[in-house]
Formats: structure tokens, C-alpha cells, sequence
């Protein structure tokens, strides 16, 4: 399909079985659609009614293991959904999913204490971490490869609502209602998408050759343990416990890691190991500075919260921009091509977000910034997964997909976590606030230049591959 096709009028460039919305498929891309929507809308709300909950429950301490619990149970799920998707087919563990997130929203919605409210978060996380294994199974199967671009970027979009509305719906939710109906009155969301997305995802079947190796579970746990540990050790509020907490971390992540990840990811070797690695590069690039923005904006430069908003919403949307660009130029553009200026519009991104720090620099420069790091990452996300559904081998869609989506989740949380250490190490020794969010920004933005220095070793297109091959 040519790349004028893609995302054109309906009822040009084929007949209607070249259409996301074909019969066969409308219910599934449907399903799949709302379940990001439904998610998304809770990440974002989260983040919006949390101080609110830790004023109400106590326990301040526990208030960043709140977002920690959740990262860690979807290493946990995306593992167990990518296995059980190549063993029996994406059904059963996209329902286990559904019903593990609404089991999560129960107990957090009537959580007593915070240390309760982990626990839901917990288990919201292992149903949300087997949402995009299941998903990119189920686009690896159901979709050809010329429609796997725009559904990428439809589920990119499927962001822009929780990202405009959520955050002030949220708000006005806690305000009108209490804070725990942000979380039980997604509920019914999790039944209605169930239904329209089984059906296709039925269809889908088993796969044809079950794997003969698959990842073991022992590894996930292992690695959401040593990711805890890691994370423990740089946000440890003693410096005494920092080394020996990291230290052991990285005991139990590191071989663990290099079990669940395609050989030779951890030394980017040059194919499906790379597009992995860059997964993992690009969202620490990213998340690892995200986290960051909004205290930059509020506490840096002392603007108000609904500013720092506005910044987290233009990434949103800019983000969906570039979703859809690179739907539009994957058919003529490399995957290798579309991360590499992705990447490199997260380093302007960065680099405009530390600019920021300073005073003089007016606030549109954060506006400006942040948007140009969502477009960034709104060409280089997709086009990852689309390289992994290529590499991927037969039958083992899932295990290439929980691999994908495990460096995805560990990359933004130890970018973050990387981020709020420098931020701890330099008020334990008396630095100024901007010193230390400056290292946290610069961090990302270094990684980010090591993701676009590893851009070559991303795969090629067959077709692509034959054309170069020739005499």
C-alpha cells in the first residue's frame, strides 16, 4: 500500500477489508481503543487527585510508591500476558487483565490506608501491563502489515481525550464526590470495553506453533524486584542504604533481564535486540524528563498548576500529531529513519526544558519545548512495535511483545528514578533546586543521544534489504 493511501478517504486505496473499520475487525480495533482510553484516563487522573488522597489517608512516604507499585505489577503482567497470548491465543489474558485493573480499582477506590492503596495499585498494574501485550499480539494478527501504522496511530489518539479532559475531570470528580469514585467509576469502562473487544480477539484463535521457549515467571518477579530494589536504593532517604540497595538490585534485574530479552539486547546487537533496547532508550529519554516538567514549571519558576497542565497537555497532543506523520511515512520513511528524528527532537526538547530553568526564559519556551519531545516521541514510539511485529518470530508474537513492552516500563521508571535521585543527592548537599533538576533533565537527554547513536543497528524492511542487496 502506497503511503498516500494510508489515512486516506474512506473507500480509496482498497476495498473495505484494507479498513481498520472493515466488519471483521470493528468491534476488536474498537476494544482495543477504549481499553487505552480507560487506562490512560486513569494514569492521568491518578497523578491529578493524589495529593488529595495522601491529605485524606496519610502515609506521605508511600506517596511515590503509589506510581512505583504500578510500573512494578505491569513488569509482572506484561511477562505473564505475552506468554499465556503465545501459549493459548490474547483471550484469556486480556480478560485476566480487565479483570485483575477492575479488581485494582476496587481495592484502591476503597482503600483505608495508603499502604491498601499500593496493594490496588498493584494490581491495577498487572491487569494494565497485560493491556498492551495483549494489543500488539492482536495488531500483529489481525491487522496486515499496512494497516499496523494507523492503528498505532489511532491508539495514540485514543490519549488526546484523558489528556484534555481527564485531568479536570478527575479534579471535579474528587470535588463533587470524594476522590475514591475516580477509581470505582471507571469500573463499568473495564465491562462495556470487555464486551466489544472479545469477540475479535476470539477469533484470533491460538497460535499455529506454540513456542518451545517462552519467558519464565520467576524472571518477571525477579525483575520487578530488583527494579524495586534499584529504585529503593536511589530514593533511600539515608545515604548508608544507596549502594548496597542499587547493588543488590542489580544482582537480581541484570540476569533476569537478559533471560526475558532477546540475546544480545544489553549489547545491542543489531536487529530485533536493538529495536528493543531503543523501546527502553526512548521512553527513559522521554518519562525520564516528564517526570519533571510539571516541578520545573511550579517549583523551579514558580507558575501555577494549571500551567504546568497545559505543558503535559500540549505533549499529549503533539504527541498524536506525530503518531499520525509517521503512519503517513512508514510506508516510504525507515523505522530506523523515524526514531532517529524522534530522538533527536526529544534532545531539543530536553535541552529547551532546561533553558527554562533560567529566569529570563519566558514560559512559552516550555510550551514550545515539551511539544516539540511529544512530536519526537509521536514518530519514534510506533515505528519501534512496527519493527518488533516484523522481527518477531512466528507464533512468538507475545514473547517479542511482553520483551517490547518490559523495556518500555523499566526505561521510564528508571529514568524517572535516575531523575529524582539527582534531585535527592543534590539537596542532601545543599545544591540549588535548579542544579539538581538540571542534572535530572540532562540525564534523558543523554540517553537520548545514545538511542539515536544505536539508530543504524535498527532493522531494515525486506524489501528494503532486497533492493540493497542487488548488485
Amino acid at each position: 500500500m502506497s503511503g498516500a493511501s494510508i489515512g486516506g478517504p474512506p473507500g480509496r486505496g482498497g476495498g473495505a477489508g484494507d479498513s481498520l473499520w472493515a466488519p471483521e475487525r470493528r468491534a476488536l480495533t474498537v476494544g482495543l481503543v477504549l481499553t487505552i482510553t480507560f487506562v490512560a484516563s486513569e494514569a492521568l487522573a491518578v497523578v491529578t487527585i493524589m495529593p488529595e488522597v495522601a491529605r485524606d489517608l496519610g502515609g506521605l512516604h508511600l506517596y511515590g510508591w503509589v506510581f512505583s507499585a504500578f510500573l512494578l505489577g505491569c513488569m509482572v503482567g506484561i511477562v505473564a500476558a505475552g506468554r499465556e497470548a503465545d501459549r493459548s491465543g490474547p483471550t484469556r489474558p486480556y480478560v485476566a487483565g480487565l479483570v485483575l485493573f477492575g479488581a485494582g480499582l476496587v481495592v484502591a477506590g476503597l482503600a483505608p490506608t495508603m499502604i491498601v492503596l499500593v496493594v490496588g495499585r498493584t494490581l491495577q498494574g498487572l491487569g494494565a501491563g497485560a493491556i498492551p501485550a495483549v494489543a500488539y499480539v492482536a495488531i500483529g494478527r489481525a491487522f496486515p502489515e499496512r494497516l499496523r501504522a494507523r492503528m498505532m496511530a489511532v491508539l495514540s489518539t485514543a490519549w488526546v481525550a484523558p489528556g484534555i479532559v481527564g485531568p479536570l475531570a478527575s479534579a471535579a470528580v474528587a470535588h463533587v464526590f470524594g476522590w475514591r469514585w475516580v477509581f470505582l467509576g471507571l469500573i463499568p469502562f473495564v465491562a462495556v470495553t470487555g464486551v466489544l473487544a472479545l469477540p475479535g480477539l476470539a477469533r484470533l484463535g491460538r497460535p499455529a506453533n506454540p513456542p518451545e521457549v517462552e519467558h519464565r515467571m520467576v524472571d518477571a518477579v525477579r525483575t520487578a524486584v530488583g527494579t524495586g530494589l534499584v529504585l529503593g536504593g536511589l530514593t533511600a532517604g539515608h545515604p548508608v542504604l544507596v549502594v548496597p540497595l542499587v547493588a543488590a538490585g542489580a544482582v537480581v534485574l541484570v540476569p533476569a533481564l537478559r533471560r526475558l530479552l532477546p540475546a544480545g539486547t544489553l549489547r545491542a546487537a543489531p536487529g530485533l535486540p536493538t529495536t528493543i533496547l531503543s523501546r527502553g532508550l526512548l521512553t527513559f529519554a522521554f518519562f525520564g524528563a516528564d517526570a519533571f516538567v510539571t516541578l520545573a514549571v511550579v517549583t523551579v519558576r514558580h507558575h501555577t498548576v494549571a500551567a504546568a497542565g497545559i505543558v503535559v497537555t500540549v505533549s499529549t497532543l503533539s504527541w498524536t500529531v506525530g503518531a499520525w506523520i509517521q503512519a503517513r511515512l512508514n510506508q516510504r520513511w525507515e523505522g530506523r529513519r523515524l526514531v532517529r528524528v524522534g530522538l533527536s527532537l526529544v534532545v531539543v526538547g530536553v535541552g529547551g526544558m532546561i533553558a527554562v530553568l533560567e529566569p529570563p526564559v519566558p514560559l512559552s519556551v516550555a510550551y514550545l519545548s515539551w511539544a516539540v519531545a511529544g512530536l519526537g516521541m509521536g514518530l519514534a514510539y510506533a515505528p519501534t512495535t512496527l519493527m518488533m511485529l516484523r522481527e518477531a518470530p512466528s507464533g512468538r508474537e507475545g514473547w517479542a511483545s511482553a520483551s517490547l513492552n518490559l523495556s518500555d516500563v523499566l526505561g521510564a521508571a528508571l529514568g524517572a528514578g535516575l531523575g529524582g535521585a539527582a534531585i535527592a543527592v543534590g539537596a542532601a548537599r545543599g545544591w540549588p533546586l535548579t542544579t539538581g533538576v538540571t542534572v535530572a533533565f540532562a540525564l534523558p537527554g543523554a540517553v537520548a543521544v545514545l538511542g539515536i547513536a544505536l539508530t543504524g543497528r535498527l532493522p531494515l524492511r525486506a524489501d528494503r534489504l532486497a533492493v540493497d542487496d542487488r548488485p
